[in-house]
This record gives structure tokens, C-alpha cells and sequence, in this order.
């Protein structure tokens, strides 16, 4: 269960279904991690933290491995990160299983938040 302002997963970028099968296949052998699969993504917690591998092409994928952190209320999380400083580089968007924005801090990391 995602707890809240916690980190709750890492996304890494991937180029291609093709690539997310090679991605796939990598870790399931160099690590022996087991995925679940949602097509042009695919999820496991086998990395001791919950690790996402995203292929789909809808404008906000990062070009970078990207910290995802949880929060009860998305709306009051995008006011602070603005209040504190924070750009927001993705407004808020739906996705299966909830919804998330995407910001850049003042050192210029780009984080994901997300909420159910």
C-alpha cells in the first residue's frame, strides 16, 4: 500500500515495445525479477522498491529514470511543490490506476506525484 509523501516507485524510460521486451528479458535474467505486464508498461516489486519500465508515447515519458512519490490529495501536492518553488513541467493526468503530474525542483530534478 502506497503511503503518503513516500516515494513508491521508479520509472525508467524505455524506447519501444521492442525495447521493453529486451528490458523485460534483461532483468528477468540478470535478476530474476517477474513483471506485470499492461502492454506498453510494465511494473515489478522485485527490486525491493516497486520499479516501472514505461514505453508508452504520450509527450510526458522523461528521458531519465524518474522518482514517483505518492500523496493523498494531488491537487493541495501540486499547490506546495508551486508554493515551495517547484515548476511544473506535466499538469495533472489520468492513467490506469490513478492520476500524477510531473514537476522540477530548484536543482532541476524532474519527479512524478501521484495519487489514487
Amino acid at each position: 500500500m502506497p503511503e503518503h509523501n513516500r516515494i513508491d516507485l521508479i520509472e525508467f524510460p524505455i524506447g519501444g515495445s521492442g525495447d521493453l521486451a529486451a528490458a523485460r528479458a534483461f532483468y528477468e535474467a540478470a535478476f530474476a525479477w517477474r513483471f506485470t505486464d499492461y502492454g506498453e508498461y510494465l511494473d515489478t516489486s522485485d527490486s525491493g522498491v516497486t520499479a516501472g519500465f514505461n514505453a508508452v508515447d504520450d509527450g510526458a515519458r522523461q528521458s531519465a529514470p524518474l522518482a514517483v512519490l505518492y500523496v493523498d490529495d494531488l491537487e493541495a501536492a501540486r499547490e506546495r511543490v508551486t508554493d515551495a518553488g517547484g515548476t511544473i513541467r506535466h499538469d495533472i493526468y489520468a492513467f490506469p490506476g490513478g492520476r500524477r503530474f510531473h514537476f522540477v525542483d530548484p536543482a532541476g530534478n524532474e519527479l512524478a506525484v501521484w495519487s489514487q
